[in-house]
């Protein structure tokens, strides 16, 4: 397997690398609740588990 001949610069590596740009998230609003959440993730309401709109789960009373 070809390997390099000489090793390369920790700048050469750090110049790669500055094309990293953090992105901010962007936001939603849930058009049954009215709540804002990420984008294509589920989120809870009052207890409820939402996803696209649709009510996916609620949750279960405790059991005594």
């Amino acid at each position: 397997m070809p390997n390099p001949k000489r090793r390369h610069s920790q700048q050469r590596s750090a110049k790669r690398r500055t094309h990293y740009v953090a992105q901010e998230v962007t936001l939603s609003k849930d058009g049954t609740t009215g709540e804002t959440h990420l984008r294509h993730r589920a989120h809870v309401s009052e207890g409820k588990l939402y996803y696209k709109g649709k009510l996916v789960a609620e949750k279960a009373p405790l059991k005594a």
